[in-house]
């Protein structure tokens, strides 16, 4: 046994400690959010021309 294993405590295997559910989800929600193209304009509402009031 090694000096820096605790005695009758077996060793786990490395986990993220600290890190709700709610947290990686919102965290890979984000990053699809980045990484996502935006989408391309709708043909329809391109041709519909643009109201612009005048400037007084």
């Amino acid at each position: 046994m090694s000096v820096t294993e605790p005695e009758g405590r077996p060793s786990r295997p490395f986990t993220l400690a600290g890190v709700s559910m709610r947290e990686l989800l919102a965290s890979c929600a984000a990053a699809e959010a980045v990484s996502t193209p935006p989408r391309l304009p709708d043909p329809a509402l391109a041709k519909q021309p643009v109201e612009r009031p005048e400037a007084a």
